[in-house]
């Protein structure tokens, strides 16, 4: 299977820069590796790179969501940078900007 997601540190960072279109076939393994590294290296940010997603459905959205969430539980900070226009607009119509350790870049 091709690489879903590049996982690297950098302090007290998580990046996690996503390389496939996101959606219910691919978000469980985005999912899976990220969560599975965030409980390793407890993070104070956990960066969710974008830049190369040229599509995204809903399930993208609960990607961030739960990302959130459990961040959250941790004490973590999430950070969502790189999205197109398009993205954008589907993030800012679900509320995720305003999710309070979300910021989007």
């Amino acid at each position: 299977m091709q690489e879903v997601v590049v996982l690297s540190e950098a302090g007290d960072a998580l990046r996690a820069s996503i390389t496939c279109e996101i959606d219910h076939h691919t978000a469980r393994a985005i999912r899976d590796l990220i969560d599975k590294r965030l409980f390793l290296v407890r993070p104070k940010i956990l960066e969710l790179d974008f830049s190369a997603v040229r599509f995204m459905d809903s399930s993208g959205v609960g990607l961030i969501i739960g990302r959130s969430s459990l961040c959250e539980s941790l004490g973590a900070h999430v950070r969502v940078r790189g999205l197109s226009g398009l993205l954008m607009k589907l993030v800012r119509l679900s509320g995720v900007d305003k999710i309070k350790n979300v910021s989007i870049q």
